[in-house]
């Protein structure tokens, strides 16, 4: 699982008929030095779907290939990427120092 934030929504005109109901965000995934502020931390963006409402600028937790599609089983959905959670806080620990 990773830790995204969403910076936009996809439109699509037509959709697999399973995933109706929901949204698409784009999101970029954020690494230990851009949750603690650093925006050079951002890695390149992707597509989540997304059934909790997520908006530009949520924090989300995201579940990836089979873990994605694992809360709509026993029925098959065709996601790699799942909004699995919006996120209140983050609290994160400095990393530790090189110098030891």
């Amino acid at each position: 699982m990773r830790i995204a934030e969403v910076i936009g929504t996809v439109t699509l005109s037509q959709w697999h008929p399973s995933l109706g109901g929901a949204s698409w965000r784009v999101a970029v995934p954020l690494d230990h030095a851009a949750l603690a502020g650093d925006p050079g931390g951002r890695g390149e963006p992707f597509v989540v779907y997304d059934e909790l409402g997520s908006r530009a600028g949520s924090q989300i937790a995201v579940s990836e290939g089979a873990e994605a599609s694992a809360p709509f089983h026993p029925d098959s959905k065709p996601i790699d990427a799942y909004c699995s959670a919006i996120l209140d806080t983050i609290e994160v620990d400095p990393l530790p120092s090189s110098d030891s």
